[in-house]
């Protein structure tokens, strides 16, 4: 057996996700960000996902959750798909961004209470949904962006991966507006229609409203 098979057959499924995103970053790994949870969910936390890593894709930020999926061992039954087959990620925009590590920090929170729900309650969030919150102000840190929820797309870089414990689907969350959402929730627009117009998965936290 070779030293490279070896490598990958004793990787887990943490290392499997990192590594596939340090790839396709190569060239500004130096600038990549890592942020863990204090305490895990197992042992009582109140985060379910593990970790998170933000890697410089020049003109945005890509940030990448773990703990979807099984990171560290198998513990569901099926060998097809890791944990709930899928993991979220989501570009923020640089320009317009007076504070890019509360931002960033802001996005991490909404994953986690995503997240949540799915552990909790056991809501899995697949490509071209679209999430609603009521709220009407702004997801960003201070609440004043025009974007109140998201819809989701496959991840563009890396639509899925195999892991050593199974097949992890990467879900995009795209910033949307109310009247967006609300048009899509109407039935006046798809997501797909949406995204089409969009013309991008990066999330511009100041753009205005297409709807």
């Amino acid at each position: 057996m070779s030293d490279e098979i070896k490598k990958n057959s004793e990787q887990n499924g943490w290392e499997a996700i990192r590594d596939a995103f340090d790839r396709l970053y190569a060239d500004t790994l130096e600038n990549t960000q890592q942020f863990g949870t204090l305490i895990s969910w197992q042992l009582g936390g109140p985060s379910p996902l593990d970790s998170f890593r933000i890697y410089d894709g020049g003109t945005y930020w890509h940030i990448v959750g773990f703990g979807l999926s099984e990171l560290f061992e198998k513990e569901s039954n099926n060998p097809e798909v890791s944990g709930y087959g899928m993991e979220f990620t989501f570009k923020l925009l640089k320009a317009g961004c007076a504070d890019v590590d509360r931002e960033i920090k802001t996005v991490i929170g909404i994953f986690q209470d995503l997240a949540r729900l799915t552990f909790e309650e056991g809501e899995v969030f697949w490509p071209y949904e679209y999430i609603y919150t009521g709220q009407q102000q702004g997801f960003d840190y201070e609440q004043k962006s025009r974007l109140t929820g998201f819809f989701t797309v496959p991840e563009p870089l890396l639509t899925q991966l195999d892991t050593p414990y199974g097949q992890v689907q990467f879900v995009e969350l795209v910033g949307a507006t109310d009247a967006e959402l609300q048009a899509i929730m109407q039935g006046e627009m798809r997501v797909r229609e949406l995204y089409e117009k969009l013309g991008s998965d990066i999330t511009d936290l100041w753009r205005d409203s297409l709807v």
